[in-house]
């Protein structure tokens, strides 16, 4: 097993994507703009790009496993809730942005689904729209947890947004200790 020092090389990041399903544009400088197709496949795509977009910045590996199951748990809710029945052989789309101000890390996942009735609800932990479908409910608390910051704007037929911000560089332990 490899190990690294705390910080993640820059080939560390590998992904192979089908692209045959794909049109994706990526601008980056100090943002970061994708578009995607609302499928399954995507959620392990949009983690490794924002994991990779990042890394310039010299993210502790607990920085960067905690951005991930933010935007995995994000993107997974957008492809499961947004657009459910929707057919697979002609996907919706789901957008990322993610932008760096000084050492904020901001990140936006949006929809053009269904929307979210209640949002204060849907946010609860265990809450889901699709128990049937073998969901636990705990994708907004693992936001919470792993972000700094988390905000969730919906209007029912029109889609959702969701915001989260990671202070990078921040370590709560080193606090503790003074």
């Amino acid at each position: 097993m490899t190990r690294f020092p705390g910080r993640i090389p820059s080939e560390f990041f590998t992904y192979e994507m089908p692209l045959a399903r794909q049109k994706v544009e990526v601008e980056m400088k100090n943002e970061m703009r994708m578009e995607f197709d609302a499928v399954s496949e995507n959620e392990g795509f949009a983690r490794v790009a924002v994991a990779a977009f990042v890394t310039p910045l010299d993210p502790t590996l607990e920085e960067v496993a905690d951005i991930k199951t933010a935007v995995s748990e994000a993107v997974t809710n957008a492809v499961i809730h947004a657009y459910p029945d929707w057919p697979e052989e002609n996907p919706r789309k789901v957008e990322l942005r993610c932008t760096v101000n000084a050492d904020v890390l901001h990140i936006e996942i949006e929809d053009q689904g269904i929307g979210i009735a209640d949002v204060e609800k849907a946010m609860e932990p265990l809450f889901s729209t699709c128990p049937d479908k073998d969901r636990s409910g705990m994708g907004f608390a693992f936001m919470e947890a792993f972000m700094d910051d988390l905000e969730v704007e919906s209007t029912v037929g029109k889609g959702t947004i969701v915001r989260m911000e990671k202070k990078l560089g921040h370590f709560s332990w080193a606090e503790e200790e003074e």
